[in-house]
């Protein structure tokens, strides 16, 4: 289902980098995100609200 927060996301597995492309325009990578965090993101339906809950504010990101 498309969000109407977040354009497309990228995971890094040997870096453990999830890049997210929001609809802003912005781009952040999300460090040290384990690898079942992201395929749960892919499993769920609003990947806005999962972000919100479950990476916003848990992981450091850089301002890409």
């Amino acid at each position: 289902m498309p969000s109407s927060v977040i354009r497309s996301f990228d995971y890094d597995p040997a870096e453990h980098r999830l890049d997210i492309h929001f609809v802003s325009g912005r781009l952040y990578s999300y460090l040290d995100v384990p690898e079942r965090v992201v395929a749960a993101m892919r499993r769920a339906t609003s990947k806005g609200g999962f972000f919100n809950r479950r990476i916003r504010d848990r992981y450091r990101f850089v301002k890409r």
